[in-house]
């Protein structure tokens, strides 16, 4: 007999798998751009054996994307700062809609769906002066723009929707930029900031690190349990070995991530991606500068270091994690080390975003 807790509860795991509309394009699990060896750029759809399911074409760079939780479409997003975002058919290319921000702002490279799909959640900046806002789209009725709110902070880079389903996290980087050159004008005096939002833009808490002030937040990794890991970019003098890794949850204090002196003087200041390993019991961050990959423990003790070249694609898998390099590699990496899974003809961009955050 159907009760009504287990019709809910079919409900609940109905809307958590993605719809038919993915399995059309080989049931891919994460989202890249590359960049192919005629200079032309892609966005492809990867399967967790490392394997291509999809590949459809971008108009020039691309950063991020993100993936519908339902339908075989995703927003592609243009490198940092962008004027525009794609909305793609993963089935045959098509450009289903062009986003376009304010006059006044930017796209800066990242996005994400509500976990129903019905919304999109840019990360933009003001022209102007850096000031970050989110921008709300409405995806369930061809991607027209409702409204936005501020970031609370200057130069948003990346976003999640908590496990909660009613908050937002925000990486703000600090940075201040050249309108026209992406010049950095404050970086004596950024100050960068995780934040936290309610859905309509009401600020439920921020946190910054006074001491790596100078240490540009970037990019986030989130556990299904609310807590945040954050990449960040050192913007100080050069040759310093800061932590580019913190740990975060709501109403404590972050936890820095240090690893040994070498190992950080390696990364060359410059974390790319950031992941929860797939049973989420420990974390790691990549360094294309400094080829390498360096995994905490979720309580933020350094458990080692990977060697790889150009390496930055990031993203929990089954085994640990799966890696994605410029030379066209995809990883498995573990406590054991990495191993190839695969190799494409193409220079991986970034990030490996999974579709389903």
């Amino acid at each position: 007999m159907t009760t009504r807790r287990t019709f809910l509860a079919s409900l609940l795991a109905a809307s958590a798998t993605p719809a038919v509309g993915w399995a059309a394009v080989g049931d891919p699990t994460y989202l890249a751009a590359a960049r192919l060896a005629d200079d032309s750029y892609v966005l492809a759809g990867l399967r967790e054996d490392g394997s291509t399911a999809f590949s459809v074409p971008l108009p020039a760079r691309g950063h991020a994307a993100c993936g519908h939780p339902k339908r075989a479409e995703a927003v592609g997003f243009a490198r940092r700062p962008g004027t525009y975002a794609l909305v793609i058919d993963c089935r045959d290319g098509a450009v289903l809609h062009r986003l376009t921000p304010p006059a006044d702002r930017q796209f800066n490279g990242h996005g994400t769906f509500s976990p129903d799909g019905s919304l999109l959640y840019t990360v933009e900046q003001a022209v102007e002066d850096s000031a970050g806002h989110i921008g709300i789209w409405d995806a369930a009725a061809g991607y027209a723009r409702i409204g936005a709110f501020p970031s609370h902070g200057v130069g948003p880079h990346d976003l999640r929707v908590m496990p909660d389903h009613q908050t937002l996290v925000i990486a703000n980087g600090g940075i201040q930029t050249d309108r026209w050159d992406r010049a950095k004008l404050n970086t004596d005096t950024m100050r960068p900031s995780l934040v936290y939002t309610a859905l309509d833009g009401k600020l439920l808490e921020a946190q910054e690190l006074p001491e790596f002030h100078q240490n540009s937040i970037r990019h986030l990794a989130l556990r299904g349990d609310g807590l945040v890991g954050f990449a960040m970019q050192w913007e100080g003098e050069p040759g310093m070995a800061p932590p580019l890794l913190a740990l975060h949850r709501r109403g404590e204090e972050p936890v820095i991530c240090e690893a040994p002196l070498g190992d950080e003087l390696a990364m060359d200041g410059y974390a790319g991606s950031v992941a929860f390993s797939g049973d989420g019991s420990e974390i790691a961050i990549t360094s294309p500068r400094g080829g390498r990959i360096h995994r905490f423990s979720d309580a933020g003790r350094f458990l080692g270091a990977v060697s790889r070249a150009d390496v930055c694609g990031l993203a929990p898998h089954a085994g640990g994690y799966m890696a994605s390099d410029g030379l066209g590699g995809v990883l498995l990496v573990g406590p054991e080390g990495a191993r190839p899974l695969a190799r494409a003809e193409a220079a991986w961009d970034n990030h490996l975003v999974p579709i389903a955050l």
